[in-house]
């Protein structure tokens, strides 16, 4: 049975910070890997966030080449991605995702594997065609945009961490080993 809640800490809920509450969503996500839980009994919008949160510190921290090259292009990645991206109503993030993705797809896959078999740095003229600053210039904030989903969605409830892990605790009807 799916664990059908988003869990986010009463900290995080009050931080002025959304990447806290973008945190939160991920420490609970991984804690329930940890234990065991299969994706697919996690809540969907919760690892939608999740992944959007990969996507959008793999273009800031990098631009777009660096997310194609360590999520070696996973088609099921992108497409939650591009399903979080129009949850969100991050239109114009949206049609740069879906510009970006065609780039790669009219990729031959021998350009592609060369490029994943290389290194990012350096000389790299396959990430220099797929890096686009646009991504820096888009207004609409995606840690903002992500954190509000989160925040406003109807199965998210706000817990402190005690409450937090007996919730979890319950789902995976044992004791969970805290950090």
């Amino acid at each position: 049975m799916e664990f059908g809640k988003i869990i986010i800490s009463e900290t995080a809920a009050a931080s002025e910070n959304p990447q806290d509450i973008i945190n939160s969503n991920i420490s609970v996500i991984n804690l329930m890997r940890e234990e065991k839980i299969d994706d697919d009994l996690i809540h969907e919008d919760a690892l939608m966030s999740y992944y959007l949160d990969y996507y959008t510190s793999q273009c800031t921290e990098g631009n777009f080449a660096q997310f194609v090259y360590n999520s070696k292009w996973n088609l099921e990645l992108n497409e939650l991605i591009e399903e979080g991206l129009q949850l969100l109503g991050a239109e114009k993030h949206l049609e740069l995702f879906q510009q970006q993705c065609k780039k790669v797809k009219l990729m031959s896959s021998v350009k592609r594997d060369k490029f994943f078999k290389g290194k990012l740095e350096g000389v790299n003229p396959i990430r220099d065609l797929l890096n686009n600053d646009t991504f820096y210039e888009i207004e609409e904030n995606l840690v903002q945009l992500n954190a509000a989903f989160l925040l406003a969605h109807p199965d998210t409830e706000i817990l402190s961490v005690d409450d937090m892990f007996a919730a979890l605790e319950e789902f995976v009807g044992h004791e969970i080993t805290r950090a």
